[in-house]
């Protein structure tokens, strides 16, 4: 009778990860000094591995959802200066921040002038969103019609379905750049086939009557914004842009760095010579 050899168990770990359990063949030496040390019974083994590899898929998708979303850098809710805007409606804000609207398949624009905070806060809502296991898209409008441009009817099929797909898609600085009626049609589309089905964030520095303005001769604008504010919360933000104060601030820093001291006074941060030549 012929019996199989038996492999060397170094194979084990390769085998874990060939099945689909990485985290478990990544940390395979501790796992197995971890159950000989406290004595684990075959089910506390079973529960352990259930566990890491649990684990190590929700930071994995998260990971990607994260880099799907291509927020870039920015400042976290928690440093928004809320007192800085003329008007701002920080309950509205805090309770998209609960991200209740994704749940209900509503909309959030925020309308305000530029340097107020509109971009921040679409990121820190998105971030929350990734965060909290939602899918998010963060484009800027100019990119998104930009993507959406394009000859082959298959492609342009392809990428409206990448922006109908995830819970929630953030389009920013609407309003900054103007466009013909084909991006105001391609912005309809995207708009349109989220409708009732997933949400929509967009900032603007536009009022929804002058959208004219940004896309002229569209004939789709009056059906875009119907479909867009039918299910949403429009909030204005106003006040003086928070970037300029911050550049005349740092301005006004570096001027007086460069200020020179008085005539016969030695620089404040800087000791008297205790006396004669050096």
């Amino acid at each position: 009778m012929a019996y199989r050899k038996r492999k060397n168990p170094v194979d084990l770990p390769a085998k874990l990860a060939f099945v689909g359990l990485s985290a478990t063949a990544a940390g395979f030496n501790d796992f197995i000094a971890r159950a000989a040390k406290d004595r684990w019974s075959p089910l506390q083994m079973l529960e352990e591995i259930a566990h890491v590899e649990m684990a190590d898929q929700a930071k994995r998708s998260f990971e990607r959802r994260l880099a799907q979303v291509r927020l870039g850098r920015f400042k976290p809710i928690a440093d928004f200066d809320w007192n800085w805007p003329k008007t701002i409606d920080r309950p509205l804000i805090e309770q998209a921040l609960t991200l209740d609207f994704i749940e209900e398949a509503r909309n959030l624009i925020l309308l305000g002038a530029n340097g107020l905070g509109k971009t921040l806060i679409t990121k820190n809502i998105a971030y929350a969103a990734v965060t909290a296991g939602y899918s998010a898209l963060f484009r800027s409008a100019a990119e998104l019609i930009s993507d959406l441009q394009c000859d082959s009817p298959h492609h342009r099929r392809e990428r409206l379905a990448l922006y109908c797909r995830p819970h929630l898609l953030c389009i920013d600085e609407v309003g900054y750049l103007s466009y013909d009626s084909a991006a105001a049609d391609l912005l309809y589309e995207v708009v349109n086939k989220r409708y009732e089905r997933g949400s929509v964030i967009i900032t603007t520095n536009r009022a929804f009557k002058d959208w004219n303005t940004v896309f002229p001769n569209a004939s789709c604008i009056a059906a875009l914004l119907d479909r867009l504010t039918h299910h949403a919360d429009v909030t204005l933000l106003e006040g003086p842009s928070y970037r300029t104060r911050e550049s005349q601030s740092e301005s006004d820093a570096r001027s007086k760095k460069r200020r020179p001291p008085s005539p016969g006074r030695p620089p404040s941060d800087e000791q008297p010579p205790s006396g004669g030549q050096q």
